[in-house]
């Protein structure tokens, strides 16, 4: 962002924030579904856990777990020195992978800064990076088009009041005074952010951290973010981890694609592309998110079979994402082969276990008025009774990879019924 740049975000920011108080005053839900458009239009965001815990590559818990002492590990802020502007790698991996956002971790539990900062030496640019690491992924994120979010932990083992703020007043004065500086220089220091995700609220409650005053100086020096749930308040949406869930309100179910979050040499446990768009569909189906994780290694290179699996699945999404942009609340849910996703009166059927040249699906009570491949486009024939409709003259083998996806085009939004299918149907006679 050049200077130019700069100075007319801070003047158009200036003049929303005017306009949030005064919508938040009367119309809070308004305001919401306004700042949040754009999120639930893009359903499926990257996710980047990124720290000193990559040097040693044993888990992004292993201070704690490990008990390593606050004096052995901090030494290994030195030791971080990452390749300059590793970011713009996770920015066209994202991008190609048909992700349409980023939230990186600006300080995770360890409570070292990858960004450059007034309030603590245990920082990115005053240890061994030498440089901003939050700036630069800022700008590879905004190269690629990628709306830009900050993870920040509120749970800090380094910091000396970190833990006794829960029974001393003055070390939680001192904690929360430097928690609230520490996200004030987020929210001002790097143009237009998007997402605020906050993280572990212990040893406080929204009382302690004073969670209101915080989301208050967050939306006035960011008016057009959306920040989630986990200061303590309800926040915009919903968070979920490592399960799909879907919540009354807003919600993101936020996955590893292993077992770790942050880079574990030895952790092998990889989601295939096709569990993924599993995942990606399941959440669109209840217009959740999805937000994927990569853990990059110390100098910053992602690991390689992250590459693979999200450069498989961005080829699905090159040829099914109008299956999952901007998707609907879908009613249709019931089959053992295939998930649904739904945009106005069109229903996508994905088929994850392709049984060959037939494909049935059971009890749509709407009229289909045509059928296609999405990959190809190429129509597809039908036959619709009471019970089943049949999509026939399929290929044998699933003509797209990892997931093939039917587009049914019907006469009003999809509706299926799976009970007329146990009451209704005809059964044979006593004895026959």
């Amino acid at each position: 962002m050049t200077r130019r740049d700069y100075l007319e975000w801070m003047t158009a920011a200036a003049a929303a924030t005017a306009a949030v108080r005064t919508v938040s005053a009367a119309g809070g839900d308004e305001d919401r579904a306004r700042r949040m458009k754009w999120w639930h239009e893009a359903r499926f965001g990257m996710f980047i856990h990124w720290g000193l815990y990559s040097v040693i590559g044993r888990h992004e818990w292993a201070m704690e777990q490990e008990g390593i002492p606050v004096a052995e590990y901090q030494a290994y802020a030195k030791q971080f020195r990452p390749k300059p502007n590793a970011a713009r790698d996770w920015a066209k991996l994202a991008k190609s992978a048909g992700q349409k956002y980023m939230v990186m971790t600006t300080k995770h539990h360890e409570g070292f800064c990858n960004f450059a900062s007034k309030l603590t030496n245990y920082n990115a640019a005053q240890q061994g990076p030498g440089r901003d690491l939050v700036a630069e992924y800022v700008e590879a994120a905004r190269a690629e088009g990628m709306r830009v979010g900050f993870y920040y932990s509120l749970m800090d083992w380094h910091h000396p009041d970190g833990a006794r703020c829960a029974t001393d007043e003055a070390a939680r004065r001192r904690f929360v005074d430097y928690t609230h500086g520490l996200i004030h220089e987020l929210m001002t220091n790097y143009g237009k952010i998007d997402v605020l995700w906050y993280d572990v609220s212990w040893p406080l409650d929204a009382a302690g951290w004073e969670s209101e005053k915080m989301n208050k100086m967050v939306f006035e020096l960011q008016p057009e973010i959306i920040v989630n749930n986990r200061n303590a308040l309800d926040g915009d949406f919903a968070t979920p981890e490592q399960r799909i869930q879907a919540a009354k309100g807003a919600w993101e179910s936020c996955m590893t694609m292993n077992d770790s979050w942050g880079y574990q040499r030895a952790d092998d446990n990889w989601k295939s592309p096709k569990t993924i768009v599993r995942n990606l569909v399941t959440c669109a189906h209840d217009t959740g998110n999805y937000l994927l994780n990569i853990g990059p290694k110390a100098d910053g290179s992602i690991p390689e079979e992250s590459v693979r699996v999200l450069t498989a699945v961005g080829k699905w999404m090159e040829k099914n994402g109008e299956t999952i942009y901007q998707s609907e609340t879908c009613q249709p849910r019931r089959s053992e082969f295939a998930s649904f996703s739904r945009k106005g009166n069109t229903l996508y059927m994905h088929v994850h276990y392709w049984p060959g040249s037939t494909v049935a699906l059971g009890g749509l009570t709407s009229q289909v008025k045509s059928a296609r491949l999405v990959a190809s486009g190429k129509p597809v024939k039908f036959e619709q009774e009471r019970f089943r409709v049949r999509f026939t003259g399929l290929p044998e083998n699933a003509p797209d990879e990892p997931v093939t996806t039917i587009a049914i085009e019907c006469d009003g939004e999809p509706n299926q019924d799976m009970d007329q299918i146990r009451k209704e149907r005809p059964r044979l006679g006593v004895g026959v």
